[in-house]
C-alpha cells in the first residue's frame, strides 16, 4: 500500500516538508509550524492545489 503525503511550506520562515495528509487537522483549523512556531490555518500551509484536494478527502471538507 502506497502512503499518501501533501508538502507543507510556512509562510512565515519557509520551511518546506511533506507529512501525511491524515496527521492534519481540518482546513481551517490552526496548524504551528514546527520551525518558527508561526500559526495559521492548515490551509495556508499547504503548498499545492493538489495538496489542498488531498486533505480534503482525508478531512471531509
Amino acid at each position: 500500500m502506497n502512503e499518501s503525503f501533501v508538502q507543507l511550506l510556512c509562510p512565515e520562515c519557509s520551511k518546506n516538508w511533506t507529512t501525511n495528509p491524515t496527521k492534519l487537522g481540518p482546513l481551517d483549523s490552526a496548524f504551528d509550524c514546527p520551525d518558527c512556531d508561526e500559526r495559521r490555518s492548515t490551509r495556508e500551509f499547504l503548498r499545492t492545489h493538489r495538496d489542498l484536494e488531498m486533505v480534503k478527502q482525508f478531512d471531509g471538507s
